[in-house]
């Protein structure tokens, strides 16, 4: 019930914070809510906005687009590729922000994915790889210029990832997967018999940004980071996301789902939010509870194994990355 109040009686406010001087980046943005969600930084007078997307010529077409709708400066919106199926490619994104950038002042970490085929791409199912592994390799890589900026700019950087509320509806039979085994490992390992619920999948990635958040929070809480990292739902929206979902849930989503700029609201309110949304979940353009389970003591216990395996499985891509978020 509470979906379906937030879907039709909900009204989003639309965003009016200045963004003069910011510089943006938003992944996954030559469609769907990434594009607007750039569309409205753009429209707020960031001085730099950053698609960073797979396909360049996708991402340069959005680059036109937007240019028409808001009439900006040449110069203000640039394409970079970024590619989230390849740890190298997110590491390459990143060294190149670290690099060219001046400032960083908003990261809203949008790019996922929705297969509903079982592929391994970098060891790991794919949604696992895009939607966990690399979104949670380039939050780390991109802290040292968000903490960079916080420094020389005295202003307080944000580092937004794209969650959703389907974290609560799912099943997640591997937090049960024995204290000797991996998570991650058996997320990765196919059934036998029958076809995976690649639903499900989805959801379970969107559960596991939501641990992985709130346990950065609690080893760096909001006083001992000048960077505020947190976590957001859209709500059900028109967007290719859902594209690989079957018929019968676009018909759903027809009925059902808030248009992709109204979706795109909630991605630039929680980019703007201070210390109080540090670690919490954004929703309806507010900070909300994430779900029950998730606040429980079996989500907490879960939560923890969760962030010691990502640690370790990111220290194995690149040593040294999750240093930075204790790094001064």
């Amino acid at each position: 019930m509470s979906f379906l109040y937030s879907q039709f009686l909900v009204s989003l406010p639309r965003p009016t914070t200045s963004c003069a001087g910011k510089t943006v980046i938003v992944t996954g943005s030559n469609v769907g809510l990434g594009k607007e969600a750039a569309r409205h930084f753009v429209r707020l007078g960031a001085s730099s906005v950053i698609l960073a997307v797979r396909s360049i010529e996708k991402g340069e077409a959005a680059k036109k687009d937007i240019e028409a709708s808001t009439k900006c400066a040449k110069g203000v919106l640039q394409v970079w590729k970024l590619d989230m199926l390849s740890y190298d490619s997110v590491l390459s994104f990143a060294e190149r922000a670290n690099k060219e950038l001046s400032r960083l002042d908003i990261a809203i970490l949008n790019a996922g994915t929705a297969s509903a085929k079982w592929t391994i791409a970098e060891q790991d199912e794919s949604n696992i790889t895009v939607n966990v592994v690399s979104t949670f390799l380039l939050a780390f890589a991109l802290l040292p210029k968000l903490k960079a900026t916080a420094k020389q700019f005295s202003t307080r950087p944000n580092l937004t990832i794209v969650s959703s509320e389907v974290h609560a509806w799912a099943k997640f039979p591997e937090k049960d997967t024995p204290p000797n085994e991996s998570i991650f490992a058996r997320l990765s390992q196919k059934p036998d018999t029958g076809n995976p619920d690649m639903g499900e999948r989805y959801q379970a990635t969107k559960l596991l940004e939501v641990l992985i958040v709130r346990a950065m929070a609690e080893e760096k809480s909001a006083a001992y980071i000048p960077i505020t990292i947190n976590y957001v739902n859209p709500g059900l929206c028109h967007s290719e996301l859902s594209r690989d979902l079957g018929f019968g849930f676009e018909v759903f989503k027809f009925f059902v789902a808030r248009s992709t700029e109204a979706g795109s609201r909630n991605l630039v309110y929680a980019g703007l939010q201070g210390p109080e949304s540090h670690g919490h979940y954004v929703s309806d353009c507010q900070v909300h509870l994430p779900s029950k389970w998730v606040m429980s003591t079996q989500g907490w216990e879960v939560q923890r194994r969760v962030w010691k395996e990502i640690v370790e499985k990111l220290e194995k891509i690149k040593t040294g990355v999750t240093r930075s978020l204790s790094d001064e």
